[in-house]
């Protein structure tokens, strides 16, 4: 296809050498047309009226004298009407417009024989003369990669994908929207850390010039710096933004994704719970319009009262395993039994996560799990009643994490201890392990009042949309195309 794009892609130019030949600029700068515009759904309200329009030619017939373009702006389409006898001599320039060329145009909004709303134009002018026609033209996007490397026209020529993105929006629109309405003040926490805090994932690594220092990406949506704020007499605080984990690409995760934490002083992780299941379904119904879903075989209903679940009750009902008193190895034989992966060096906390993850995936959801075993909770407080297990939750939607929240741990003795545990693992080998931060617990040192944190990310869009995650990000990350070649 490379030739005959080559072609084709030689035809435009000389379209557009010859525009500029006749004085036309191929790329305006602005609409000289008078009038202000509107959009093709405000033009097919504003019948015998005078319109200016613009937007993408997406559909060219001619009748000898008579032409009909039909333009495609954010909001639609419509057809338009150019005739000789009332252009003159500028209907030529017809001739030099090819399907994807941006041009504006005014005229009057007319009804066809046909019954089809239609802008009789009486002016026009060419604002950018498109070079490469477009896929559907000439090979369409074939495959996954493709539609992904070449998302823009992906967007262009889907209503779908288009209509998917535009609900992402009202997503986190209506999560900010829910959170705000609760009370919680938005902030901003840094992207660069000295430290890379807050959450199990292994950290992208840059460079400070200035500094001349080496710095992490953030893992987390600034747990530590939001609970910093607890400590400096912040109440309730979120963030949305940006956060990289530098592991495996598959359907659930990505390396730079957006979550979503919020921070509530004097709440414990109960609270949490029922302020979570409240927003989840304002986001859904607002997102989706519905409260129910099908997920990956799993039929998922969000209305109702949510359900708990027990982290070691569930894990004994499956496997009759008490992680309490199982032994590491036993542990071992239990994923091997499963196939499933574990590093030969894993801890044990790490092993009991991995065996909760494979039963999981059996459960629709949407559940709360609660009760995680401290092993695998470096920043939860201890239950009082059972020190060895936290005041934790998970939500559960189709067989996966949809989200993550505790009772902060506040106890400085208890978070330095805990630090160097993990700082243990991470000399061990265990990059995912958390990285010990003392300032973190200086501020601990001060005090911090009972404190509740949730965490969750873009996984839960996807989810209910259906979709992959790496599907749902506008702009996924891909390989460079080989040799550089763009054709």
């Amino acid at each position: 296809m490379g030739k005959a794009l080559d072609t084709l892609k030689e035809v435009r130019i000389e379209k557009l050498n010859k525009l500029q030949s006749l004085g036309i600029n191929p790329f305006a700068s602005t609409i000289k047309l008078d009038g202000k515009l509107i959009s093709s759904q405000d033009a097919k309200q504003s019948i015998e009226k005078d319109v200016l329009c613009a937007g993408r030619v997406w559909g060219i017939r001619g009748h000898g004298g008579v032409t009909f373009l039909d333009i495609k702006d954010p909001f639609g389409t419509i057809q338009t009407l150019f005739q000789k006898k009332i252009l003159g001599d500028k209907y030529n320039l017809l001739d030099l417009i090819d399907k994807g060329d941006f041009m504006a145009l005014t005229g009057k909004v007319i009804k066809t024989q046909a019954g089809e709303l239609t802008i009789s134009v009486s002016e026009f002018q060419i604002l950018t003369k498109s070079i490469r026609p477009l896929p559907s033209d000439w090979f369409g996007l074939k495959d996954e990669e493709e539609r992904y490397r070449q998302r823009y026209v992906d967007l262009l020529l889907n209503d779908e994908t288009r209509d998917l993105f535009k609900k992402k929006a009202i997503f986190w629109q209506s999560m900010r929207e829910f959170l705000i309405e609760k009370g919680f003040l938005e902030v901003e926490t840094p992207v660069l850390e000295n430290t890379a805090g807050g959450a199990d994932a292994n950290p992208f690594i840059t460079h400070h010039n200035a500094l001349d220092i080496d710095l992490y990406l953030r893992i987390s949506m600034g747990e530590l710096w939001q609970k910093r704020l607890m400590v400096a007499g912040f109440g309730k605080t979120f963030e949305i933004g940006r956060q990289f984990r530098n592991e495996g690409i598959d359907r659930e995760h990505l390396q730079d994704y957006t979550q979503m934490e919020f921070y509530w002083g004097y709440a414990n992780y109960e609270d949490s719970m029922k302020l979570v299941e409240e927003m989840y379904k304002y986001v859904a119904q607002k997102t989706f319009g519905t409260l129910k879903f099908e997920i990956d075989k799993h039929k998922v209903d969000l209305s109702g009262n949510w359900q708990k679940i027990d982290y070691r009750q569930i894990i004994l009902d499956k496997t009759n395993i008490d992680i309490k008193t199982v032994t590491d190895d036993e542990l071992k034989k239990e994923l091997q039994k499963r196939r499933e992966n574990y590093e030969k060096t894993a801890e044990r906390g790490r092993l009991i996560d991995a065996l909760w993850k494979s039963i999981r995936k059996e459960i629709a959801g949407p559940v709360f799990l609660t009760g995680h075993p401290v092993e695998v909770s470096p920043l939860a407080k201890r239950m009082e009643d059972s020190p060895e297990f936290v005041e934790r939750y998970q939500v559960i939607i189709a067989g996966s994490e949809n989200g993550n929240g505790y009772s902060e741990l506040n106890d400085p003795i208890d978070q330095a201890k805990r630090f160097k545990e993990q700082e243990k693992l991470r000399e061990k080998g265990d990059d995912e392990a958390q990285m010990e931060d003392n300032d973190f617990v200086r501020a601990l040192e001060y005090g911090m009042p009972p404190t509740s944190g949730f965490g969750v990310s873009e996984r839960l869009f996807s989810f209910l949309a259906g979709k992959s995650i790496r599907e749902t990000v506008l702009f996924p990350l891909l390989r460079p195309e080989n040799g550089g070649d763009t054709k």
